[in-house]
């Protein structure tokens, strides 16, 4: 049977979550609001209307919403042609597609923003299918992502794992029914990880890799 790697994106295979905080961070003080630098941190991993709900609760002006995340997008978007792969990102996407993984992503990444962290992970014929923001109508932690990542490699929950960075990962994966694994590179406690759903727990893509042999992917 099929098996299926359902990978997040930024924090997990691309070093991006700070460079996310920064632009948030700057985003929001930009529209009057002073955010603290940590609360954005934990926030990372929320689509764009979620993650300024969370911030700023369900009171705020949503008419400026959109406004916030257009600035977050600019700012952002300075970094497109920079961004970092994590260690042995693409190595890693690779070595689970020879293995007879089939590799899908789930982000909340999408358009030009998605077309970059794929330059940056350099393994476009390791992975099957993509499951963005444009692709669902909510994102993590709901399952949805995680589910439309199954149905693109045509695998059920109990054939596949999801790999990600945040507690809304795990959440996400754990209400989508798949086993969950937790890397700590995006700056989230491993305690939090486990709390949210991981099963194991990671550094980074480059440990992912060497354990492969003992480990959920194995």
């Amino acid at each position: 049977m099929e098996r299926a790697a359902v990978f997040d994106v930024d924090g997990t295979l691309v070093d991006t979550n700070h460079l996310h905080v920064i632009a948030w961070w700057e985003a929001l003080r930009q529209a009057g609001h002073r955010v603290p630098m940590h609360a954005v941190h934990r926030a990372v991993g929320l689509a764009s209307s979620d993650l300024v709900a969370h911030l700023l609760g369900e009171d705020r002006d949503t008419g400026r919403d959109e406004e916030l995340s257009a600035a977050h997008k600019a700012l952002y978007g300075q970094y497109f042609d920079r961004l970092p792969a994590l260690p042995d990102a693409g190595r890693l996407l690779k070595r689970l597609h020879r293995d007879g993984w089939t590799v899908v992503l789930a982000t909340s990444a999408g358009g030009a923003e998605l077309s970059a962290l794929r330059r940056a992970i350099d393994a476009d014929e390791a992975i099957a299918a993509t499951a963005s923001a444009d692709d669902v109508t909510e994102g993590k932690p709901a399952p949805e992502p995680v589910e439309h990542a199954l149905e693109l490699a045509g695998v059920p929950a109990e054939r596949a794992v999801f790999v990600g960075d945040t507690v809304w990962d795990m959440r996400a994966g754990s209400r989508a029914g798949v086993r969950c694994v937790g890397v700590l590179c995006g700056g989230i406690p491993r305690a939090d990880l486990e709390e949210a759903g991981a099963e194991t727990v990671y550094d980074d893509p480059a440990h992912l890799l060497a354990s492969l042999s003992d480990g959920p992917l194995a």
